[in-house]
């Protein structure tokens, strides 16, 4: 099960990088943020078992700055994500050793959703006047955040 619908990926991507899409590229997005949630929680997990907790926080999870200031800018385009397909996502996943906190399960869909805001202006940067993602670019896209989260 995805964590964002299609109709919400296509309108992100085409109000945040004046981007279209055509459906292979939003299942293989959808994929990547996917891919990306789950990977910032398993560090996360790291970060509270070297607090001595048993349970993650917010504060577990390992955003930037950038990453934070982008959340706000997410927050500004009133998008929502519901947080039930998210947590179902997770179920699918391996688990994690230890639960979440109410506040971070909370914030999980503005997470999902910056992904894929910084996704999309990073897709940006590839295809500025095209108007549409070659495959290329998306794995030039995908390439970078394997780098950085």
């Amino acid at each position: 099960m995805a964590v964002i619908g299609v109709h919400k990926i296509e309108k992100l991507f085409k109000e945040v990088a004046s981007l279209r899409l055509d459906k292979s590229k939003v299942k293989e997005i959808s994929d990547i943020v996917d891919d990306k949630l789950y990977d910032l929680l398993v560090v996360a997990q790291e970060n509270t078992k070297y607090n001595g907790r048993d349970i993650i926080w917010f504060s577990d999870v390992p955003l930037t700055k950038a990453f934070k200031e982008s959340m706000l800018k997410f927050e500004e385009l009133e998008e929502e994500l519901e947080l039930k397909q998210i947590l179902e996502h997770l179920a699918s996943m391996p688990p994690l050793r230890y639960d979440l906190e109410v506040e971070l399960e909370q914030k999980l869909p503005l997470i999902a959703g910056t992904l894929l805001y910084i996704l999309a202006l990073v897709a940006k940067e590839f295809s500025p006047k095209d108007k549409s993602l070659s495959s290329e670019d998306l794995k030039k896209v995908t390439d970078i955040l394997n780098l950085m989260i």
